[in-house]
C-alpha cells in the first residue's frame, strides 16, 4: 500500500477481515481502505466482490498489482518437521497447495480471517508445532508458493471517484431482472459496439434466489468519458441496474 501515492503520509491500521475494512471506509473511520480482489492462482477473492456489489458509500479509487511470495512462519526453534498445524487464509493455503501435500502431507489446515491473523496467533501461541502462511515480510522458514508468477490485484476504497488519467479501467457490476436467452450477450453488446475492451468478466449469485446472478465487468476507459459512459447509460435503460464500482488508473503488471 506504501507504493500508492494516496498511501503517503497516512497512517495506516490493520482490520481483520475484508468487511472490517470496507465498514470502516463506508462508516468514515478510515479514509480509505486497501484488499484484496484477484490472485492469478485462486481467481477473484469473492467476500471483496460480494462488499462492493451490494455495499454502498465506496468507490474503487486505485489498483495495485503485487507479487506474492509465502512462507512458513512459526516461533523461534521449530522446524518444517515440528510443525502439525498451519493456520492462514483459505486463499493463502490453496495457493501453496502442492507445496504442502509435498512437503507436509500430514499437516492439519485451519482457516483464519487474514493471513496477518493467523502469523500474530501462531505468535501468541509459542507452540512449535503450530505455524502459519504468510508473507515474507514477516519472517520466514521457507519459500513455498506454488507458482513463482503469483501475484494478487488489490484495489484501494475511498468515497470519491478518480479523476480521469488517460490510461483507466473501470468496473461495474449488472444486475439483470431476469434470466433470458441474450441476457449477457446485450450487455456485452453494449460495449464491443463501442469498440470498449473488456478484461474481466464474472458472474456471482446475487443472495436471492438460486439460479440468479449479476455480472463483474472491468474495462478500459473512465466513466465520465465516452464511449463508457454512453455504454453505462445505455445499459440502465435496458436491465435492472448498473452499478458503478470504480473508475481509476489501471495498474502495470510486475514486470511487463
Amino acid at each position: 500500500m506504501l507504493s500508492l501515492p494516496q498511501a503517503e503520509g497516512a497512517e495506516l491500521v490493520p482490520l481483520g477481515t475484508v468487511p472490517d475494512v470496507v465498514d470502516a471506509v463506508a462508516l468514515g473511520e478510515a479514509a480509505a481502505g486497501l484488499v484484496p480482489i484477484e490472485n492469478s492462482i485462486e481467481g477473484s477473492v469473492n467476500i471483496t466482490l460480494d462488499a462492493l456489489a451490494f455495499g454502498d458509500r465506496i468507490q474503487i479509487c486505485a489498483e495495485v498489482i503485487r507479487p506474492i511470495r509465502h512462507a512458513i512462519l512459526g516461533v523461534a526453534g521449530t522446524s518444517l518437521d515440528l510443525i502439525t498445524d498451519i493456520s492462514s487464509h483459505p486463499h493463502a493455503t490453496a495457493q501453496c497447495r502442492e507445496y504442502l501435500a509435498r512437503a507436509m502431507p500430514s499437516a492439519r489446515v485451519h482457516a483464519a480471517n487474514s493471513t496477518a491473523e493467523a502469523a500474530r496467533d501462531v505468535a501468541a501461541l509459542g507452540d512449535l508445532a503450530w505455524a502459519a502462511i504468510g508473507t515474507e515480510l514477516a519472517g520466514k522458514l521457507s519459500d513455498i508458493e506454488d507458482r513463482p508468477e503469483n501475484a494478487t490485484r488489490f484495489v484501494l476504497l475511498g468515497k470519491e471517484r478518480a479523476a480521469s488519467t488517460g490510461a483507466d479501467k473501470t468496473s461495474v457490476v449488472c444486475f439483470i431482472e431476469k434470466d433470458r436467452p441474450g441476457s449477457l450477450l446485450a450487455i456485452l453488446h453494449e460495449f464491443s459496439d463501442r469498440q470498449i475492451n473488456l478484461t474481466k468478466l464474472e458472474s456471482r449469485p446475487t443472495k436471492e434466489r438460486l439460479g440468479e446472478y449479476c455480472f463483474f465487468i472491468d474495462m478500459e476507459g473512465h466513466a465520465d468519458e465516452p464511449p463508457v459512459q454512453y455504454a453505462i447509460e445505455s445499459l440502465r435503460t435496458k436491465i435492472l441496474e448498473v452499478k458503478v464500482l470504480g473508475s481509476y488508473p489501471r495498474a502495470e503488471h510486475p514486470g511487463a
